[in-house]
């Protein structure tokens, strides 16, 4: 069934093509997103994190001169890949927006990553250079070597404040907080002295193609193993403006204030903060650790913001706060929710509190990543709403026939904002394309008559904690190779706190003993923190089929 009017053009690749209608001012690529609104609105506040705020002025300027400094005192090319593992900081957008101009593709890296997991990424991206926050180097020092790395540039919380200032945050989160570890990375240069030294001459602003990678955005896709979703300049700039139609009868440029606890390594985030919001002259409120609820809730109360962009944990946990009430939400008039299935209750307490009904959304790595969203003002709770502009639906059965409306089949989805495929992974591709070019989202939906979209189940395993997804695939490889351990599975079970939790049952080998504590401690090692499994269960033998395949299905069921 196709959704829209304007159905995707037949013989264009993915990722090579900006409908016309989804680039009114003609953007080629991301860098020209922040060259434009760095002249429309040079002195308006573009980003603010613990109490710096960045212009879209000194913004550009900054990301010149990062730019400058990869140009003329490095040897990173053009294509080359730099990964970025920040938190919600204002170095950030400097750093994206600075190596685009240069010409290199971002690695959005999660700071969370173990070192197992940094190693993979690294080396599968073929990563040349690192912008890593001070907090995590140690993980970097760990696995360097085992990489191409040959750029390390290190930045601390506070760095772009004025001196003194800097000096005393920075030394209390290192020495007082103690939440820098102790690491050794004699060829890392600070990002600060790197700007320092950039801005002494003018940067090369790269000539980008719409076609040109921007971003490797790390997915497991519907499989286990990390793969990287090929996002164009083509495919970021359609989804910014897809977005933006939904938005431009409610949003002012120049004139929004956004709350953003959502990480910009996360695409959600980064599409959101980092290019609709900056396409609006709005002004982005970095919260860096959103799980200190109280620090937050004090950061709410310093500002009247139109817009709050979270997910549906979230939402529930600052709604069961009294000091959260106590914010001052006259302003609120946006809350956008992604990531997660949004909840009635969460939902309905939202409205309470804050008098802002939430709008749904839903998307994926694969797709840059927004699908659909909820109309504003006439949102259908329950749904993540009608498909953005200039994108094909189809929901199938097995057999890749059209369901009728209200059946529940195989999202598939086609248009602009669809990767142009997985980094060095063709066959992984083909496996998640229908032959007439459709993605396979991997979701099961339902469309009403009246166009509205449902998620009624996820990828047959994924497991969504907090937002961020968990392949059971990669938790099980881990596990097993725990010396005690025969075979492991794992599934997703509800949590109050992150919606779900990871869950792990396990075959023992003949004689060894479960011992919970040492299991988490192996685990915690080897996966980010999400990723490590809340609970354990040991069982003689897991459920298969007659082939040999685990049923994690049958693992949800009561054991009989």
């Amino acid at each position: 069934m196709l959704n829209n009017d304007v159905a995707t053009p037949q013989n264009l690749e993915p990722g090579s093509y900006i409908p016309d209608e989804l680039n009114p001012r003609g953007f080629e690529s991301v860098v020209d997103v922040l060259a434009d609104a760095s002249k429309r609105f040079t002195n308006l506040p573009a980003f603010t994190s613990v109490g710096c705020t960045l212009t879209y002025g000194e913004l550009k300027q900054k990301a010149d001169a990062f730019t400058a400094y990869l140009q003329r005192h490095t040897d990173l090319k053009p294509g080359d890949r730099i990964a970025v593992q920040l938190p919600n900081v204002v170095q950030f957008p400097v750093v994206v927006f600075g190596a685009m101009q240069a010409g290199l593709i971002v690695v959005n890296t999660n700071p969370l990553y173990t070192p197992k997991e940094l190693e993979h990424q690294f080396n599968d991206a073929g990563v040349k250079a690192v912008v890593v926050f001070a907090n995590m180097a140690a993980n970097v020092e760990k696995i360097i070597a085992k990489t191409q790395i040959s750029h390390v540039l290190i930045t601390e919380i506070a760095d772009f404040h004025r001196p003194v200032k800097r000096l005393l945050i920075n030394s209390i989160v290192k020495h007082v907080k103690k939440m820098v570890p102790a690491y050794n990375l004699p060829q890392s240069v600070s990002l600060n002295d790197a700007i320092a030294l950039g801005a002494k001459s003018r940067p090369d602003i790269m000539t980008l193609n719409r076609t040109d990678l921007a971003v490797l955005q790390y997915t497991g896709g519907t499989t286990g193993v990390a793969k990287g979703a090929m996002l164009t300049h083509a495919n970021l700039i359609s989804n910014m403006h897809q977005l933006k139609n939904r938005l431009d009868h409610l949003l002012e440029e120049g004139n929004e204030t956004f709350i953003a606890p959502l990480p910009l390594y996360h695409i959600y985030a980064f599409l959101i903060h980092a290019m609709t919001l900056v396409e609006y002259g709005a002004h982005t409120i970095l919260i860096p650790n959103p799980r200190d609820l109280p620090n937050f809730v004090k950061e709410l109360n310093k500002w009247k913001f139109t817009g709050f962009i979270g997910l549906n944990t979230l939402f529930a946990g600052l709604c069961n706060r009294e000091d959260f009430a106590k914010v001052d939400f006259s302003s609120l008039k946006l809350t956008a929710s992604g990531g997660m299935p949004l909840t009635h209750a969460a939902a309905d307490r939202w409205k309470s509190v804050t008098g802002c009904t939430v709008s749904e959304g839903y998307g994926l790595t694969e797709t840059s990543p927004v699908v659909a969203f909820n109309p504003i003002g006439k949102e259908q709770i329950g749904t993540i709403g009608l498909a953005v502009d200039c994108t094909d639906i189809r929901i199938i059965d097995d057999n890749g026939n059209d369901v009728g409306p209200g059946e529940p089949g195989m999202l598939c989805v086609k248009g602009p904002q669809v990767m142009k495929g997985y980094w060095h992974r063709e066959q992984a591709t083909q496996d998640v394309m229908t032959p007439d070019g459709f993605l396979i989202t991997g979701d099961v939906a339902t469309q009403q008559a009246d166009g509205y979209l449902s998620i009624v189940d996820r990828a047959k395993d994924l497991i969504i904690v907090s937002g961020f997804n968990v392949y059971p695939t990669e938790v099980e490889d881990v596990i097993t190779q725990h010396p005690d351990v025969l075979e492991a599975a794992a599934i997703g079970v509800e949590d109050d706190k992150t919606g779900e939790a990871v869950k792990a049952f396990l075959v023992l080998k003949d004689g060894a003993q479960m011992d919970e504590k040492a299991m988490y401690a192996f685990c915690k090692e080897n996966l980010a923190a999400y990723k490590v499994p809340r609970q354990y269960e040991v069982r003689k033998e897991l459920p298969k089929t007659n082939v040999g395949k685990i049923l994690r299905r049958a693992l949800r069921e009561p054991e009989h």
